[in-house]
């Protein structure tokens, strides 16, 4: 990093010095001075260029502990001056020899970064020059012994060395006790006598990161498994309750410690004084030592930060010693889930392909309860009508809406708030217009607030609920910094109480991840000879084929030191032996194979076969269901192809891309297809009538064109081909616009639609208005089509998080409204080449009941004469024309936004 900030510190000095020069080109020599010369600009430019945006300033990740040592321990081979992720090969991202003890072969991203982002070794270290070294113990050749004497080598200087394992058997005196002993030269691992050995490693841990280190019995998993372990350990949120694992590897406090949420004490002393805010320790010298404790601070994730002291008032500590725990800590080790009693045994299909089935009694007991807090931020800025206002008097808000604010507009700390409520009351003035007489008087009786300003208020986002734990306001006038334009900024914090539900995901340490599929009440859950019943059932083929049996062995041990009472560390590649552990279980009274019959809580039956039960150490995972479920009945679309956006801040619709078309194709569901494809989309003409139907209990009308199929054409029109539409007489079909006929009956709805001429008048009043900034429809109509499922917005988080599993717990989506892929839109097979009709036909054939009878002469009425089109079309070529006319329909709208009547010009407008 120091190499990377020097060059563009040297970039920011050459355009200083560029500017000395031509001031001092320009200026008299005698009376210049150093302050007129020198302008600092392009260096601090540079400096904040490099801190704020360069590709390595990453936002920190603080979903828990381990994920923030993990981020500051993050190697990086892209970057300034770096590779990118299209050229990188193979050999680039592959392990290699002189990673050993340097950069952990485990710890990488799975998908595009894989291998080129990687994380630190233990015990790894950056000299002065920016290369990595690791420590090896000397080996005195002449005394044939292993001395305690420390040395780190970069990759180069270890190239020259013969090195002997970390489990090499030795004596009391540190000299090898077998003949040959096993060693590393380069790449290859030979068997040698020890007089030809260098050096020896320091422990079995070094090769690998914290996060990898942090996995018991790794020695039994498989790689990519050990991956996915050391990857979802960092998405782990800290719960309410912590709890230490039972079988750890003994590195948990060491991380606990080094990632910086422990209070620790910097003296010796005692303690004088605890509250749940402050802790007071009086050293021997009468100097009183104060530590704050931060209490349910917001993370970069939403997850909680708590810190909770563990002393007590009186008590004598050392230096170092913890005095308090923070998010994901328990008593000073590193807690990311909790032990929970665990069966390997198949349910009534319940835990099929990885699903997780758990008890009641985890959700009541608040087993995997976590606080999670939202943060919202809300600016009063100047516009060029005049500054904004953070007020309380809202225009057209009821007194019900406004009772939680407080006289400043500001929600009050402690309320409960839901989708849509007011956080901070906001006005924004608006351009004067014109005004009838009508409107006058209606002004002089109501008051004036309603006329000159706009509800511009923040509000709680679709979909999110809680209650305010904080409020804080920044104002120019206090002498704030804030950002150039902006007089106040308010910042809302709603916290969230979220119970573990079905959908959330879970794992262990092995890379048995799952999705819980269901919730049992604790009476109905297998339960053990003596009547304990199990929480959680995991499916027993989620082993074989994955070869990560060391949650097999977990699962065994902490069984064994659960009922012993005990903790147990086994550390990596240094770890308890098979042996040992059968030993374990008979001391604790339970079969050396650790397997129980278990009896049907339903039906209190014994199961035909003896299943392995143990204690587990199981993960919540940061994707929750609440941030993925998503439903929409109606919303924004997009402006060229009309259909809905795509993701759930959009409040877009489902992908239905083309292998679901194939899916449906293969059911024969021809209707549905139809209407996917059709009115769910891209219809808009037959949306709006679809809806009409529905709003009148009517059969829903024959779909229309779709507007992809217009765009296609306009496409190849764009491309000087003369493409027409035929009906089965061979006579051209004008594909029209969106016709009066549909506006009308959009109005009469409530509907809105927006052509492309009126969206330009809008924006020409605003602008005249000097409002900067767009309306939030105006934004979604221009927010061109994001499709859902195509993993956009995906990469970075899974650059982040390192996980690309995106097949069970990503997408949770529900929805009605659809999204088509671009490419693929099919015209419905119902208009085939023997029954083409025009377009007008197309809508008229509509089933109507008789008593409709206004709309049963709108039929009868004889069809116009078609005016010849194609010469106009010729002039019109290119595809953008259908950009004049493309509209959306919202739902309800107040009366303002319906009160133009649409326009309807021939002529496009350049």
């Amino acid at each position: 990093v120091g190499e990377l900030l020097q060059n563009q510190f040297r970039v920011g000095l050459a355009r200083m010095e560029r500017v000395v020069r031509e001031r001092m080109t320009i200026q008299d020599i005698d009376i210049i001075t150093p302050q007129a010369l020198i302008n600092v600009r392009p260096v601090v430019g540079a400096i904040r260029e490099f801190f704020g945006s360069s590709q390595l300033s990453q936002f920190m990740e603080q979903t828990n502990p381990l994920t923030e040592l993990t981020a500051k321990r993050r190697l990086s081979a892209l970057g300034p001056g770096g590779l990118t992720r299209e050229r990188a090969g193979f050999e680039v991202r592959d392990v290699h020899h002189s990673h050993f003890g340097r950069m952990c072969p485990i710890e990488t991203p799975e998908g595009p970064n894989i291998g080129l982002t990687t994380s630190l070794a233990c015990y790894a270290r950056i000299n002065r020059l920016g290369f990595i070294e690791t420590p090896y113990r000397k080996v005195n050749k002449a005394e044939k012994r292993v001395t305690n004497e420390i040395e780190y080598l970069t990759a180069d200087e270890e190239d020259e060395c013969v090195i002997a394992q970390a489990n090499a058997l030795l004596d009391e005196e540190g000299r090898f006790l077998e003949d040959r002993v096993m060693a590393r030269y380069r790449h290859e691992v030979l068997e040698v006598s020890p007089e030809q050995v260098d050096y020896m490693d320091v422990s079995p841990k070094q090769v690998f990161s914290v996060a990898t280190s942090l996995i018991p019995f790794l020695e039994h998993d498989d790689a990519s498994r050990a991956l996915m372990g050391s990857n979802m350990q960092r998405q782990a949120v800290p719960l309410i309750k912590t709890e230490a694992p039972l079988v750890g590897t003994g590195l948990e406090y060491r991380a606990a410690l080094d990632s910086g949420v422990l209070v620790t004490a910097k003296n010796p002393g005692r303690v004088v004084r605890v509250t749940a805010n402050e802790i007071v320790v009086e050293t021997p010298s009468g100097q009183r030592d104060v530590y704050k404790l931060k209490k349910f601070a917001r993370s970069n994730q939403g997850t909680c930060f708590n810190q909770v002291p563990l002393v007590t008032k009186g008590q004598l500590v050392e230096k170092g010693e913890v005095l308090a725990d923070g998010p994901a800590t328990d008593k000073g080790e590193l807690a990311l889930g909790r032990n929970v009693l665990v069966a390997y045994m198949p349910w009534h299909g319940y835990n099929y392909e990885d699903a997780i089935l758990i008890s009641r009694e985890l959700v009541e007991e608040d087993v995997y309860t976590s606080i999670h807090i939202e943060e919202y931020e809300c600016d009063a800025r100047d516009t060029k009508l005049g500054p904004e206002e953070i007020t309380k008097d809202i225009p057209n808000v009821s007194e019900a809406q406004l009772k939680d604010l407080d006289e400043r507009g500001i929600i009050r700390i402690g309320a409960e708030v839901r989708s849509g409520d007011i956080l901070v009351g906001k006005v924004t003035p608006k351009g004067e217009t014109e005004l009838t007489a009508e409107e006058r008087l209606l002004r002089a009786i109501f008051g004036e607030k309603a006329r000159e300003v706009r509800d511009n208020s923040l509000r709680v986002p679709h979909g999110e609920s809680g209650i305010v734990v904080d409020v804080k306001v920044f104002s120019r006038e206090a002498g704030d910094e804030l950002p150039p334009g902006v007089n106040e900024l308010v910042r809302v914090y709603v916290a969230q109480k979220r119970k573990i539900s079905e959908g959330d995901k879970m794992a262990g340490r092995h890379g048995n991840k799952g999705v819980v599929a269901k919730i049992l009440p604790k009476e109905d859950m297998p339960f053990l000879p003596d009547g304990t019943p199990v929480q959680i059932v995991l499916t027993p083929l989620g082993v074989p084929s994955r070869m990560n049996l060391g949650q097999i062995f977990e699962c065994h041990l902490g069984y064994a030191a659960k009922l012993l009472g005990l903790h147990i560390a086994t550390p990596v590649f240094d770890g308890i032996q098979e042996d040992e552990v059968k030993h374990l279980l008979e001391q604790a009274g339970l079969p050396r194979n650790g397997k129980v019959y278990l009896r049907d809580g339903r039906t209190g039956e014994l199961f035909d076969n003896p299943v392995t039960v143990g204690y587990v150490y199981m993960l919540k995972l940061l994707h929750l269901v609440d941030d993925k479920v998503h439903a929409r009945s109606t919303g924004p679309y997009s402006l060229v192809t009309q259909q809905p956006l795509g993701g759930k801040a959009q409040m877009g619709g489902q992908r239905f891309g083309e292998m679901e078309v194939w899916a449906l194709e293969a059911y024969g569901a021809a209707y549905t297809l139809q209407e996917m494809l059709t009115v769910k989309s891209d219809d808009v003409v037959g949306r709006v009538k679809t809806y009409e139907a529905i709003v009148k209990g009517q059969n829903i009308p024959e779909p229309g064109v779709p507007e992809s199929f217009k765009v296609l054409l306009k496409e190849l029109q764009s491309l000087a081909l003369d493409v027409q539409v035929l009906d089965k007489y061979g006579n051209e079909v004008e594909i029209g616009e969106i016709d009066d006929e549909v506006q009308e009956k959009a109005r009469e709805l409530d509907l809105m639609i927006e052509t492309e001429p009126r969206r330009r008048t809008r924006r020409a009043q605003r602008d005249a208005a000097g409002d900067d900034e767009e309306d939030d429809e105006d934004k979604a109509a221009d927010y061109e089509e994001v499709a859902a499922g195509d993993g956009w917005g995906q990469e970075q988080d899974d650059e982040q998080t390192g996980d690309t599993d995106h097949t069970e717990d990503d997408s949770l989506d529900v929805d009605v409204d659809v999204d088509i892929d671009d490419e693929d839109t099919a015209i419905p097979e119902d208009i085939g080449d023997d029954e083409r009709m025009t377009f007008d036909q197309l809508f008229k054939e509509v089933s109507v009941p008789d008593d409709i009878s206004d709309l049963m002469e709108e039929e009868e009425e004889p069809p116009k004469k078609r005016k010849k089109s194609r010469p106009k079309r010729r002039e019109r070529l290119g595809p953008l024309d259908d950009l004049e006319r493309l509209g959306r329909v919202r739902s309800i709208r107040d009366l303002e936004s319906l009160e133009d009547d649409f326009e309807d010009d021939d002529e496009p407008e350049s």
